[in-house]
C-alpha cells in the first residue's frame, strides 16, 4: 500500500540506491536518485521530496555538506542518513545538524522502513 510520500535516494553506489528503492517501494514513491551531494541539491529543488536517504561518504559533495545545505534552504526537510559501519561520529554529527534518523549498511529492510515510517508519525 502506497503512502503517497515521495523520496529521494542519495548514494554514490548504484547497487545501494537499487537496494533502498527495492526496500521502500511500493510503500513510497522514489521520485529521484542522486550519486553525490551536488545532484542531491538539484534533485531536492526539482522534486521537493517528502524524505531523503543521504549517504554520508560521497565524492564531489559529501552527505554531511549536502545535509547542511538542504536544511539551510529547506528547514523542514526530512533526511535519514545512510552510513557504513564505523561512521558513528559522523552519524551523531548529522543528527546534531538536523538529520531525523540514520540507517546502517548493509541494510536491514525492517530498520530502513521503520526509519522512514517514523518521519511521518
Amino acid at each position: 500500500m502506497a503512502s503517497g510520500k515521495k523520496g529521494l535516494i542519495v548514494d554514490d553506489a548504484t547497487v545501494m540506491r537499487i537496494r533502498l528503492k527495492d526496500i521502500l517501494t511500493p510503500q513510497y514513491t522514489i521520485v529521484a536518485e542522486a550519486e553525490n551531494g551536488v545532484q542531491a541539491l538539484e534533485m531536492y529543488e526539482k522534486f521537493k521530496p517528502d524524505f531523503v536517504t543521504m549517504d554520508i561518504s560521497m565524492a564531489e559533495m559529501n552527505g554531511m555538506d549536502a545535509l547542511g545545505e538542504i536544511l539551510r534552504r529547506f528547514p523542514d526537510a526530512k533526511i535519514v542518513m545512510v552510513s557504513a559501519m564505523g561512521q558513528k561520529l559522523q552519524v551523531y554529527e548529522a543528527l546534531g545538524k538536523g538529520a531525523k534518523d540514520f540507517i546502517i549498511k548493509p541494510f536491514d529492510p525492517a530498520r530502513v522502513k521503520k526509519a522512514v515510517d517514523r518521519l511521518f508519525e
